[in-house]
């Protein structure tokens, strides 16, 4: 039996809980070569002690210190590092096989890439490396010959539902549309007036999913969908127009894949993230995730039906910003991160958050990508003018 060497970039956060899980129901299989945290550093620990990596990878010296202690009085041999480059060289480590790049936000990019560079397999949970960087990241994945594998359900699902050759091209494979399902948040049947008033509790309360704070502000406001949608693109050589966004409350049906022949194919499953973790993991193959099956009677119904734009304007904005194309994806994503922590914070509203969002895309032309450098400068810049529309207000 091959054993599989994984680092888990984002070990703390839903994710790498939920991939440790599945690792740790297939001892023998895989084995934990790096985890890396950037706070929660008593979860970090407790992952050290269990699965007992190389190497752990922490934000900063003081935390790589007490942490290297602490593991070193209990018996454990990791060795504990810190900083941005000690990420990117755990993630293309030679002796590392599979990379889960679960790191939230912009923060994810330079590691998830340096993965991809390395020809590894990456199970891509974050969505922001490919939205910022998209045609250089899918370039790197060509000239390296990397195997990047969903992880985001709606992707793995489109991914199960696509035919293996679907990179010769939508419309040579007979796609006629992928249709990319959204459980709307908690705040789908709220009026605007409603939305105006809601706070960070409520939106961090995701009635179907057990998610980080940011990734469930993103679901309510359904900036969630707009980067999915942009990944979406990036990931099966899509345009925007080919993507259709449907509110599916139950998050049983995953994402859809519509034929020109009239089929229409779908994947369901219960709403946890062990599932696609688990395909992906050990694609082709199929293996046990832990998930309890898909009981249908009990569902009884499934569902469907139009985003609405004027409630929750963040969808427009993003699929503005991926057929614009260049730096505007970027900008979008650095607006929202900063609009996202704003509110997290109370320092501004929720119904503020794409208002922050467009007033940054409308005084940042977007510009032809030239490299990584480029991407980053825009993501610094467009957080600058975030900030600024903030303190403006106050």
């Amino acid at each position: 039996m091959t054993v599989s060497r994984v680092t888990v970039l984002g070990a703390t956060g839903s994710v790498g809980v939920s991939t440790l899980d599945v690792i740790a129901r297939h001892p023998g299989e895989y084995v934990v070569h790096a985890l890396t945290g950037h706070s929660r550093m008593d979860v970090l620990e407790e992952q050290c002690l269990l699965h007992r990596p190389v190497y752990a990878v922490v934000a900063d010296a003081v935390q790589a210190s007490a942490l290297q202690a602490r593991l070193h009085d209990q018996g454990v041999d990791t060795r504990v590092r810190h900083g941005a480059e000690a990420l990117a060289e755990v993630s293309a480590d030679a002796s590392v096989d599979v990379v889960m790049a679960a790191i939230v936000g912009a923060a994810g990019l330079r590691p998830t890439l340096a993965a991809v560079q390395a020809g590894k397999r990456v199970l891509l949970a974050n969505k922001e490396a490919l939205v910022m960087s998209g045609a250089l990241f899918m370039q790197a994945v060509r000239d390296s010959g990397a195997q990047v594998l969903p992880i985001d359900s709606e992707h793995n699902a489109i991914f199960q539902c696509m035919p293996h050759n679907y990179a010769a091209g939508l419309a040579q494979v007979g796609v006629r549309r992928i249709l990319l399902t959204a459980s709307g948040g908690p705040f789908r049947e709220f009026s605007v007036e409603q939305l105006a008033s809601v706070t960070p509790a409520q939106a961090c309360a995701h009635p179907n999913w057990s998610m980080g704070q940011k990734i469930s502000v993103d679901s309510a406001s359904m900036m969630n969908k707009g980067l999915e949608l942009i990944e979406a693109c990036w990931l099966f050589d899509a345009r925007p127009d080919q993507i259709e966004v449907v509110i599916h409350p139950q998050s049983v049906v995953h994402s859809l894949v519509d034929y020109v022949d009239g089929s229409v194919l779908a994947q369901l499953g219960n709403p946890d993230m062990r599932t696609p973790i688990a395909h992906a993991l050990a694609w082709p193959k199929r293996i046990d995730s832990g998930v309890s099956a898909l009981d249908l009677l009990s569902i009884a119904r499934l569902d469907f039906q139009a985003p609405d734009d004027l409630r929750f304007p963040c969808l427009k904005l993003a699929r503005q910003a991926v057929t614009v194309g260049g730096t505007a994806c970027a900008i979008l994503n650095a607006a929202n991160e900063v609009a996202v922590a704003s509110f997290l914070s109370a320092r501004m509203g929720f119904t503020d958050i794409p208002v922050m969002i467009e007033h940054v895309l409308s005084v940042m032309p977007s510009e032809s990508v030239q490299d990584l450098d480029h991407i980053m400068l825009a993501d610094r810049v467009a957080r600058e003018h975030a900030e600024k529309w903030l303190a403006q207000r106050s």
